[in-house]
């Protein structure tokens, strides 16, 4: 069957355009319902963006909520198997509250997640997909690297309090040096080990240029494995692709849910990121699952904003 691209919208053509991508690397195309039980959710609102949720009660009396989040419900409704590779893409809505207006929010996504017998080709694999989805948007973009166990270390290297490494992560995330510095003070940080925790914010560049000052940086940590492992899943960019990857470790997510590689991904048309993702191994073991997992997601709603921005002359159309 010919699809006719003249008669979908600028959205639905980026739709189609990702889904196409996503299931031409073998990605299976997965399908949910729109709610789940309130509970499922409420037990797990830290890993929410919003955890307000809309909520209503069935027939039979239980609270259900729609669903605000696409890798909660997957992972919740498929099997665990560590032994086998799950690979599986999405465009699905999801519905929460918005913060500023207080109004229910249905808001478009696609993405794709890899689940169970996750390894660092896997994660490489991810973080290409990511750079190709930001190109199908936009040929101007930047997708931004973390790993979150090396700036784990780093933060366990400062301070033993975990309140403290909690409130670490708020400069940190700002890329706000000058407050990094001042907290390290207030609190005794030894000063060779502030430094050396914003020298590793310091770090931002395309990988290629930047991994050799984070390999000398880390060495005193013995993050071999660690490194290592960011190479093999940085090492799928080549050439000019390469220059848009940059090692970036602003780049934080959730650590109580996230580990290892985590990304997002930029516009220059728009001022917010318009994709994140990452490992979240944490996630499965909270879940009381033994699979691995990465994945990410494309938040359509702010894709929106690039129509706005540049009008519908732009790759969207």
């Amino acid at each position: 069957m010919n699809i006719d691209m003249n008669v979908l919208d600028p959205l639905e053509k980026l739709t189609y355009a990702l889904r196409t991508l996503y299931m031409g690397a073998g990605y299976a195309r997965y399908r949910m319902g729109k709610f789940e039980e309130y509970d499922f959710y409420s037990r797990n609102k830290d890993f929410l963006i919003s955890d307000s949720m809309i909520t209503f009660v069935d027939t039979n009396g239980r609270l259900m909520a729609l669903k605000p989040d696409v890798t909660l419900a997957i992972v919740k409704n498929l099997r665990d198997d560590p032994e086998t590779l799950q690979k599986l893409c999405y465009d699905e809505n999801v519905y929460r509250v918005s913060r500023n207006t207080g109004s229910f929010m249905e808001i478009p996504q696609t993405g794709l997640e890899c689940v169970g017998r996750v390894d660092m080709a896997c994660v490489g694999e991810v973080l290409s997909l990511a750079a190709e989805s930001l190109k199908v948007c936009s040929g101007d973009y930047v997708l931004e690297v973390s790993h979150l166990d090396i700036l784990g270390a780093f933060l366990d290297a400062a301070a033993d309090d975990e309140d403290l490494k909690t409130a670490l992560l708020k400069p940190v995330s700002e890329k706000n040096l000058h407050g990094l510095a001042a907290l390290c003070r207030e609190n005794g940080v030894q000063a060779d080990r502030c430094d050396r925790l914003c020298r590793l914010l310091g770090i931002s560049g395309p990988w290629k240029e930047t991994l050799p000052d984070l390999e000398a940086l880390c060495e005193p940590l013995g993050l071999e494995k660690e490194l290592a492992g960011l190479r093999t899943a940085l090492s799928v960019f080549h050439g000019a692709d390469a220059d848009r990857v940059i090692l970036d470790f602003s780049a934080v997510s959730n650590m109580i849910y996230y580990n290892g590689v985590v990304f997002r991904g930029f516009l220059s048309s728009l001022p917010g990121s318009v994709l994140s993702g990452g490992q979240y191994d944490k996630l499965m073991r909270r879940l009381h699952r033994r699979s691995g997992a990465v994945g990410f997601a494309v938040y359509l709603d702010q894709i929106r904003r690039l129509e706005a921005a540049e009008g519908e002359a732009t790759v969207l159309c």
